[in-house]
């Protein structure tokens, strides 16, 4: 079954946004829609990381609540830099050592730094293991590095036990 249907979640994903976006319900559609929700997850397996098996769903929903936290308090302080005297801006590139060597997690650390205003994800270098950001307004790149490696990357070894 799981060749069949590799990310069901996915599937299922599939099959009703196509038919949300084409607002019919022919026979046609769905028939469409079906084989679309099979064929696309089958057809990128290759493309998509081994995910790790155990998760552990109380870090998880924590996690969650830090980044919307975060996101919040980044929005406001780039809106104020944004709104304020350019000078008062530094950005900077800093490279964030990290502690695992998980391909997946590592790209959900990437993410939720990227998701978090000021700051991108640039890319992991899997020979040392490092993250490197660029951030829209650095006063100590050492916090920085601290807070991304308490806030989100610690968290996210307990979730994923890596």
């Amino acid at each position: 079954m799981s060749r069949l249907l590799p990310h069901p979640a996915l599937s299922v994903a599939i099959f009703l946004v196509w038919i949300a976006l084409n607002n019919a319900s022919s026979t046609g559609h769905f028939i469409l829609a079906f084989i679309l929700a099979i064929g696309l997850p089958v057809l990128t397996q290759r493309f998509w990381p081994e995910r790790p098996e155990k998760v552990k769903l109380l870090p998880a929903i924590r996690l969650f609540g830090i980044v919307l936290w975060d996101i919040l308090l980044a929005s406001i302080g780039v809106a104020k830099l944004v709104l304020g005297p350019l000078g008062k801006v530094k950005p900077a590139f800093v490279e964030v050592p990290l502690d695992m060597q998980d391909p997946f997690v590592g790209t959900l650390l990437a993410s939720i730094v990227s998701l978090t205003p000021g700051t991108v994800s640039i890319d992991i270098d899997r020979s040392r293991w490092v993250l490197q950001v660029h951030a829209l307004n650095v006063d100590d790149a050492e916090t920085l590095i601290k807070s991304i490696k308490t806030r989100y990357e610690k968290p996210l070894k307990e979730i994923f036990s890596c």
